[in-house]
């Protein structure tokens, strides 16, 4: 696939998922405080509900135009660690893989039953600051030299 299609990809999916998490960080936890706990849960039940349908696909793409970016670098992966670019994009990817992880284990929590409200509010919030990282790498990786 073209580089200027994987990256355009890459955009979109990355805004619906940091997009997402932000909502439910930002506003639906301050939301939290000023409804009643049936309504709040009933809410958290049916954004959960929705997420479990397209979040997938949103990863998915996510880290197929990721994966698809990275392959065409391949050539560059060679001594990945001497540059200050190298090791953050490293950093990057990690992060990548680690909000990846946070989103198996909610998936796996909520469809078993088992995601509960403190369990919820901790993995956005870890999810929430693994973005905060990735977006700041992202946007600054190319200027940051060491």
């Amino acid at each position: 696939m073209p580089y200027p299609v994987l990256i355009t990809v890459h955009l979109f999916a990355a805004v619906t998922f940091i997009g997402v998490v932000f909502f439910e960080v930002l506003f639906l936890e301050s939301i939290r405080k000023k409804l009643p706990a049936d309504i709040m849960g009933l809410l958290q039940q049916q954004i959960s509900a929705r997420a479990r349908k397209i979040m997938p696909w949103v990863i998915a793409l996510l880290f197929m135009s990721g994966l698809g970016m990275a392959h065409q670098h391949i050539p560059h992966f060679k001594g990945l660690f001497d540059s200050s670019f190298g090791m953050l994009l490293s950093l990057k990817m990690l992060l990548a893989f680690s909000v990846l992880s946070h989103f198996i284990t909610a998936m796996y929590l909520s469809s078993n039953g088992k995601m509960n409200c403190s369990r919820f509010k901790g993995i956005h919030l870890s999810v929430f600051c693994h973005q905060v990282v990735i977006i700041f790498l992202a946007k600054n990786m190319f200027y940051i030299q060491w």
